[in-house]
């Protein structure tokens, strides 16, 4: 899996490199240093999205076993910071969310539960997103066939949601661990398989909980939704402004391409493509489209290293109590 996101995050920034050259490298940078420090503005048009996808997460956990608002809200700004950084597939931003959690308010293996589930709410909302996005291309009659094509691209992703379901309910972990067993001879393997059955049984007590699941979707929809916000203002302070409904349609296919590419960290290259291509739909040049691809890049720039050095000072300190537990 390392091995996989080294080779798709250098193949993300040669993409992203190839699409700088082919459209100019001092335009695009033109347009956005002509549009001043009122790209900064979004970065909080973007941060209220946050709210809804952190409470998505946090309605997974038991109530009396859960971390509270603020706790979910670090670990899911640190998890993004992981997942944008780092070639970890998106997964490595997961097990620091689970880690972080269960070091400050829950056992090891609701929060591992939590995560799991809650990456089957992520890619339902992406759907759902996604789907949202389609509509709007096929009302609008700008390409049908190019929805054609998203609408069977959806229907894959549905099925492997279905499949990644079902195994989460066959009791995904303690096959994954007896797989491993077989694979590696330890003494404490009795004890892993012991924690896999543990968090099979919470992923299964977290699906029963329906109307919270239900809810988790419907809040991170939400959060995708507000997005939209950040891809308007950006068009509009670069001089080349968008209708809300071009905005949705816009931000809901752009970040779904760029989350099925899961593999490129932060989707780099990806995301600028996309931009291009649903861009030019709207009447978008690719040069804007590169340029407000970029502007809500810059956010990363911002959040996303505080938040990995904010995590790396969080384990310095458990390093001394590991030793003087040993």
């Amino acid at each position: 899996m390392k091995l996989l996101a080294r080779i798709g995050l250098t193949a993300g920034l040669l993409l992203l490199v190839c699409l700088l050259i082919w459209q100019g490298v001092m335009d695009v940078v033109q347009l956005l240093v002509t549009s001043g420090w009122g790209l900064l503005w979004l970065h909080l048009v973007w941060l209220p999205n946050f709210l809804p996808a952190t409470y998505a997460w946090w309605l997974l956990f038991k109530r009396e076993q859960s971390p509270n608002f603020v706790q979910a809200l670090l670990a899911m700004w640190m998890g993004r910071s992981v997942n944008n950084l780092l070639p970890v597939a998106t997964i490595g931003g997961e097990v620091a969310k689970a880690r972080l959690v269960s070091l400050w308010a829950c056992k090891g293996t609701d929060a591992s539960a939590s995560v799991i589930v809650d990456k089957t709410v992520q890619v339902l909302a992406v759907l759902v997103w996604g789907l949202a996005g389609v509509s709007l291309l096929l009302s609008s009659s700008l390409d049908d066939q190019l929805a054609l094509i998203a609408l069977a691209g959806f229907a894959v992703l549905a099925l492997c949601i279905t499949g990644f379901f079902m195994f989460q309910k066959a009791g995904m972990i303690g096959i994954l661990t007896r797989l491993g067993g077989k694979l590696i001879k330890t003494d404490s393997w009795e004890g892993i398989s012991l924690s896999a059955e543990k968090v099979d049984a919470t992923v299964l007590e977290i699906y029963n909980r329906k109307t919270n699941f239900v809810l988790a979707v419907c809040f991170k929809v939400m959060g995708l939704v507000l997005q939209t916000a950040e891809v308007w203002l950006a068009c509009y302070l670069l001089g080349h402004p968008i209708g809300l409904v071009e905005a949705l349609m816009l931000k809901s296919l752009t970040s779904t391409l760029s989350d099925v590419a899961f593999v490129i960290p932060n989707a780099y290259g990806i995301q600028e493509g996309a931009f291009i291509v649903i861009g030019a739909l709207i009447g978008l040049t690719p040069d804007v489209s590169l340029a407000v691809s970029l502007a809500i890049r810059i956010k990363d720039l911002v959040f996303d290293p505080a938040g990995l050095l904010t995590l790396h000072q969080i384990e310095s300190k458990q390093l001394p109590q590991r030793s003087n537990a040993a």
